[in-house]
């Protein structure tokens, strides 16, 4: 390829990421440059003002928008989906060199935010299950689209009449029912570490409470398989829990 157009090209992304510091590439109109500059800024920030009502709300337009500029001047987008487009931005909040000032809680939420998107966008095939099986005693069938999720932060309770303004650790579960709606269930950390263990690998359900019981020292483990039978099938009847492998 030409060095010149290699230089060309170099100069016209710059312009685009960057219009207010980075020079317009010679021979193009201002006019036309200025169109194409916004036409891909709006059709980016398109994406993530969809993907994240509340944290724009929260952040306010202004900074929301100052937000998005500096995520698309200075975050290498490497996919050509736009619907990755989310998921990039909320890796931009995390591990991103930021210097505008921003609510502690921020990431966790657009993180949030997001995963209502990642689990509606879930192609994973679903094992056959016995819906009736029993779950302690045979191997458990979890909900495929589902994601199992720790927060510092309260996400769920975020809204403009709440600002935590201490962490508070957050556990929650977002799967889609058998209705392919997504749904959004808080869970303790006991439980969350249930799940782990099951998806971590296909296990029966008194073995995976036993080892928490081991986990915790637990002085009466046969008391917690109790309170864990009963806890499978809430997460079943949830639709956390689809059942037990066929």
């Amino acid at each position: 390829m030409n060095a010149d157009f290699q230089q060309f090209q170099r100069e016209f992304a710059r312009h685009l990421r960057d219009p207010h510091h980075a020079p317009r590439p010679t021979g193009i109109p201002a006019r036309r440059m200025a169109v194409y500059t916004e036409l891909l800024f709006n059709n980016i920030g398109g994406f993530v003002d969809a993907c994240f009502p509340v944290s724009r709300t929260m952040l306010g337009e202004k900074r929301w928008r100052r937000l998005i500029r500096t995520f698309y001047r200075d975050w290498p987008l490497h996919t050509p989906w736009f619907r990755e487009v989310p998921r990039e931005f909320i890796r931009y909040l995390a591990e991103g060199e930021i210097s505008q000032p921003r609510p502690a809680w921020l990431a966790e939420l657009t993180h949030y935010e997001w995963a209502e998107l990642a689990v509606d966008v879930m192609d994973h095939p679903t094992p056959a299950y016995d819906p009736a099986g029993d779950l302690l005693r045979n191997t458990v069938a979890l909900n495929p689209a589902m994601l199992n999720l720790a927060y510092d932060w309260p996400v769920h309770r975020i809204c403009p009449d709440y600002r935590p303004r201490k962490p508070q650790a957050t556990h929650l579960v977002v799967y889609r029912d058998s209705d392919d709606k997504v749904q959004f269930s808080q869970i303790n950390a006991v439980t969350g570490r249930l799940l782990s263990l099951l998806a971590a690998a296909p296990s029966r359900g008194e073995a995976a409470i036993r080892q928490i019981a081991g986990e915790l020292q637990h002085p009466a483990p046969e008391q917690l398989l109790t309170h864990g039978a009963a806890l499978l099938d809430d997460l079943r009847r949830q639709g956390i829990i689809l059942g037990t492998l066929a």
